[in-house]
């Protein structure tokens, strides 16, 4: 015998199906999403409907897979960029960035400023953020809607419910409730991301066919960090955001990392870990705040050009990221990893001996060799993470639900 399902929920979940089938597809007929769903060609009918009526969709001559195969146009479906906004914000080492997205996925506005994230206060450090947001808010269309939703990713450790920043290496200041802290200023829903997860959530919704299942999104920047997605789930620990990749031991009491300890993957391969090396200093001084652009390329020319100590800096680097990668391997199998960021762009005098490393770990004892993408800037995917995670939010939690339900519904259906 069938558990009863109430007609509300299930209406829920069918409104739900056919709006994700329509954000993934982009322009999909009604016979593609009958495809991609399971469901009749009724139900489709009939709850596309209801989302055009509610401006949550619309009507477009597309021409889907399935009209192109017939050779002729049909009626596809499409999201209403009109029906919703959202905000997304990314703060990293010395940025805060931030965004309102239609919904549709398209860029609406946006606004960039530097910040010294070392020394701000945590007043005045909050206080840009909600002024950046507010800016957004106020500057938007008339015919763009209120936002729905907030998301801000940040380098660093958040908290499991994704409410509180616990640990971060670009400030001082810790336990920063910034979700509490946006829900009070704007009274919109808002969470607070690791900022390599959001890399990992957007590499999924680029290009589902190569990360789907298991793979590793790798921040190469000042600092190193990943976004680990296992059998097809964003892996988060139980009690913060989890996989602090770059600050797993490479060498016991080694090189001094920007976390304070000794010996962590990022005190070889972040850039301030390259450049103090590349240069000649001990790797107990004191981690820089910030290496140049200009510098750390001025680095890898001499890398380039020959044997020393800038190509040594690389081969420390590298080796620290493939030991790091083959002892993870060991635990889950080998799988894609994608390195992000402005070190994506000296992929070249890494990739050698990272490969080398993972070689000589248990992990890596595979024979087919292990892909590898370079993307060498971080903040479109940071953003695009953050949007998916946000209009995921108002499709399933605001959107599905739908108008509510006329007097006698909820009714148990077998």
């Amino acid at each position: 015998m069938s558990a009863g399902i109430r007609h509300d929920d299930l209406r829920r979940r069918n409104r739900a199906m056919v709006i994700s089938a329509v954000r993934r597809a982009g322009q999909p007929s009604r016979t593609e999403i009958a495809s991609a769903t399971g469901l009749s060609h009724s139900t489709i009918s009939a709850i596309s409907a209801d989302l055009i009526g509610e401006g949550i969709l619309t009507e477009t001559k597309g021409a889907g897979q399935a009209a192109a195969r017939r050779g002729r146009p049909q009626v596809a479906l499409e999201l209403n960029p009109a029906a919703a906004t959202v905000i997304v914000a990314v703060l990293t080492l010395n940025e805060l960035s931030a965004a309102a997205i239609d919904y549709s996925g398209a860029l609406v506005s946006e606004d960039r400023r530097q910040l010294t994230t070392a020394t701000i206060t945590r007043d005045e450090l909050t206080s840009e953020l909600t002024a950046m947001i507010r800016r957004l808010m106020s500057g938007r269309p008339s015919a763009q809607p209120r936002p729905l939703r907030v998301v801000l990713a940040i380098q660093g450790i958040t908290d499991a419910a994704a409410r509180v920043m616990l640990w971060s290496p670009i400030t001082p200041h810790r336990d920063v409730p910034f979700a509490d802290i946006l829900e009070r200023e704007f009274s919109i829903p808002a969470t607070i991301q690791n900022d390599c997860n959001m890399m990992a959530i957007a590499l999924r919704w680029r290009d589902p066919s190569r990360y789907l299942e298991n793979f590793l999104a790798i921040l190469l920047s000042h600092g190193i960090g990943m976004g680990l997605v296992l059998k097809g789930q964003l892996f988060s620990g139980t009690q913060s955001s989890g996989c602090e990749f770059g600050h797993m031991i490479h060498q016991p009491n080694g090189a001094l990392c920007r976390c304070g300890r000794h010996g962590c993957v990022e005190a070889y391969a972040g850039d301030y870990a390259i450049w103090r090396n590349a240069v000649g200093m001990n790797e107990a001084s004191l981690p820089e705040d910030g290496v140049s652009a200009a510098d750390m390329q001025a680095v890898a020319v001499r890398a380039r050009a020959g044997d020393g100590p800038e190509r040594e800096a690389y081969r420390k680097a590298g080796t620290a990221i493939g030991y790091g990668i083959g002892s993870l391997f060991a635990l889950i199998d080998p799988a894609p990893v994608a390195f992000v960021g402005a070190g994506a762009a000296t992929f070249d005098l890494l990739e050698p001996s990272i490969r080398k490393a993972i070689a000589e770990t248990a992990g890596g004892q595979h024979p087919d060799p292990i892909p590898f993408d370079i993307i060498p800037d971080e903040l479109p995917l940071m953003r695009e993470g953050c949007a998916m995670q946000a209009l995921a939010f108002v499709d399933l939690e605001v959107f599905a639900a739908g108008p509510a339900p006329a007097e006698g519904g909820g009714k148990a259906v077998a």
